[in-house]
């Protein structure tokens, strides 16, 4: 699926450019993704494990584009992947009612209300298609993003616990939570 352009403001003042990946981004994509990981214990992987070639990376922005299940939006800010999130519409008699999303936002870019211009799109896009539940996880202790979530009404349903074990050895419980539309 592919996202239009759309210009928002942050609150500092300057403009995001909200829109698909596209493939001669690659690299950066990448170079935002570890960089992001390695930012904050939050995130699924450490910046380590990613293993992506630009070729590959290509292939993925590629697939998404094209792909009539999954949209990806990619914050732009001065030319600079600032952040990106990605809505995965379920397939199946049994689970077509649900997706999953995910966002990452680099540090430099939090609380500029890229994530809330990003999560607008995201409900807006699961209502258009007709989307009943939307879901996602979070690692525990990552307040803010709890609390973005939460101003978009998803609601903690379950918990795994230790279900992240960091480089430290202390582990994370994992927190899914859904959103009814």
């Amino acid at each position: 699926m592919i996202f239009e352009d759309k210009p928002i403001t942050l609150k500092d003042g300057r403009t995001a450019i909200l829109k698909s990946p596209c493939v001669e981004d690659a690299e950066k994509l990448l170079n935002y993704i570890k960089t992001s990981c390695g930012e904050t214990e939050y995130l699924a992987r450490y910046p380590e494990e990613w293993n992506t070639t630009v070729e590959q990376e290509e292939a993925w922005v590629n697939r998404l584009r094209s792909s009539p299940d999954t949209l990806g939006i990619t914050c732009y800010v001065d030319g600079e992947v600032a952040g990106n999130c990605e809505i995965s519409f379920r397939g199946g008699m049994k689970t077509s009612h649900r997706a999953t999303i995910a966002i990452a936002i680099l540090k430099d870019y939090w609380n500029l209300g890229i994530g809330s211009a990003m999560f607008e799109e995201l409900v807006a896009a699961a209502q258009n298609r007709g989307t009943e539940i939307m879901e996602l996880e979070f690692i525990e202790g990552n307040d803010r993003a709890r609390h973005l979530y939460e101003k978009f009404g998803f609601r903690v349903v379950s918990e795994k616990p230790n279900a992240f074990k960091l480089k430290d050895g202390t582990y994370r419980n994992e927190f899914y939570m859904q959103k009814y539309l």
